[in-house]
Parts: structure tokens; C-alpha cells; sequence
């Protein structure tokens, strides 16, 4: 039986707005194991059975040590088992340390990063850590072979430097269709910001973005992944900002569905 991981990390301190993300996987857990839903993914995959996700509980930031020497270490250990990790952040600088480890277990590698911004500014308001910068740390330290950013609706001057400098591949919210579909050739670590989807969707975020796709426009599109999923992130969950915990359960179903993928291309 494929094992998946779950990691809390819960840090939001590199935010550039507002607090609140760090409170979201504890939510997130809650809503997935609600009663008034079932834990079966679309692809076939009951995430009840036992053994099938462990639970690892939240990483401990304490003050003492650097949080992304944390993060590196946690997610390093989570990986050692051999099967898939999914983490449950926090705000998105918490990217690159999560990369740090995941790339240990990794030699060939291509992030999916599913979102409205790029987060790849050099050090968005002379922050490198800042949430808006973890895809700058992340290539200049050849943390993956290939980044493709879908969803993107912000794209300033400096991303164009960034992404030209990088040879990162955009596919922009205006270019989205229904049919959409990618070929990887490696495996495939996906970062999702909730915010990548349209606000109408996913209210709960700090920066809010019309003209998203649907949840389902983004299922569609992880669902189409042939590759194995090696990893995952789910970030930029902010409770404070939710209405009626709409957004919390458009979590827990990013949740399930890329758990169940990473079954499926695994097996």
C-alpha cells in the first residue's frame, strides 16, 4: 500500500499582508475528516484505510532554531520512508525550505505551481524569504529541472526578467481552457496557493485575485498528470479572511484529490 505523509507548517511570518495562514492546517485536517464528507478521492482511492495517511502532526517552530532549518529537516525525514508527502502550510515562502528537503529524495524534478502570483520576485520588499520570493530562491539553487506556473494574473516587469532569467514556462489565467493538458517527463512536485483559484471559489486568502479558475478546472488539470506525484504543498490558506469555511473545504478536496493521484501514478 502507498503511504502518504501529512505535514503541518504552520508559519506565516514572511507574509507580506496579513497573518493568518499559519492557522490553517489544523482546519484543513478538521474539514478533510468531517463527517458530512467522504474520504473516498475521485480516482478510486479511500484515504480511511488503514496505513494509507499518516498523519505527522504540525512542525514545532520554537524561536531557537532557523524555522527553514526546521522545515528542511522535517520534511527530509518525511521523505525517508520512500512514499509521497503532502504539506499543509502556511503562508508560500515556506516553498523553498520544503524544496530543500523534497529535492534530497529527488534527482529529476518539475514543479507544478498552480496560483495567481509568481512568487518569484528577488526579495519582494528586501525580503528574500518573503512569500512572494520562494521561486527565485528555488532556481537559483537548482532545486528542480523545470517549473511551470499556471494560473498567473499579477505578472509585473521584474517577473519577466525573472522568468526569462530562469526559463521559467507560464501559462497565464487568460490562457487556461477546460481541455488543458501537460506533459511531464519527470516526477511532479505541485505547489498550490489557494489563491490560484477565483476568489468566488477560495474567498479565504490574504490577496484576493479575480478571473481564476474553478476548483474543478484545477482537478481536471492534476488529474491529468501522468507522472508520479512526489510531493505537494497547499499554502496561503488564511482562515481570518474565509467566509463560512467555504475555503477550508476547497482545501480538504485539493487535499484528497491530489492524495488520491499520487495512488494512482504510483501504482
Amino acid at each position: 500500500m502507498t503511504q502518504i505523509a501529512l505535514l503541518g507548517v504552520p508559519h506565516d511570518e514572511n507574509s507580506s499582508y496579513l497573518r493568518g495562514p499559519a492557522e490553517a492546517p489544523d482546519l484543513i485536517r478538521r474539514e478533510l475528516h468531517n463527517d458530512a464528507y467522504s474520504l473516498w478521492s475521485e480516482t478510486g482511492v479511500d484515504l480511511s484505510a488503514p496505513g494509507r495517511l499518516v498523519d505527522l502532526g504540525n512542525i514545532q517552530f520554537d524561536g531557537a532554531t532557523d524555522p527553514w532549518d526546521l522545515i528542511e529537516r522535517s520534511v527530509d525525514k518525511a521523505l525517508a520512508s520512500g512514499g509521497p508527502l503532502i504539506c499543509l502550510g502556511g503562508d508560500h515562502a515556506v516553498t523553498y525550505p520544503i524544496m530543500r528537503g523534497v529535492r534530497k529524495h529527488h534527482a529529476s524534478l518539475t514543479i507544478l505551481h498552480i496560483d495567481a502570483h509568481a512568487d518569484i520576485y528577488h526579495a519582494y520588499q528586501d525580503n528574500p524569504r518573503s512569500h512572494a520570493s520562494p521561486f527565485a530562491r528555488i532556481m537559483e539553487e537548482k532545486l528542480t529541472d523545470r517549473l511551470i506556473q499556471v494560473g498567473l494574473r499579477t505578472i509585473c516587469d521584474e517577473h519577466r526578467q525573472q522568468f526569462k532569467r530562469f526559463n521559467v514556462e507560464v501559462i497565464e489565467a487568460g490562457r487556461w481552457s477546460d481541455c488543458m493538458r501537460l506533459e511531464f517527463e519527470t516526477p511532479v512536485y505541485i505547489s498550490l496557493d489557494i489563491d490560484g483559484l477565483d476568489p468566488a471559489f477560495a474567498p479565504g486568502v490574504s490577496h484576493r485575485e479575480p478571473g481564476g479558475p474553478s476548483p474543478r478546472q484545477v482537478l481536471d488539470l492534476i488529474q491529468s498528470i501522468k507522472q508520479p506525484i512526489v510531493a505537494a504543498d497547499i499554502v496561503e490558506y488564511n482562515p481570518r479572511c474565509d467566509i463560512s469555511n467555504q475555503t477550508t473545504l476547497v482545501a480538504a478536496k485539493m487535499l484528497k484529490e491530489i492524495a488520491g493521484m499520487m495512488v494512482k501514478n504510483r501504482a
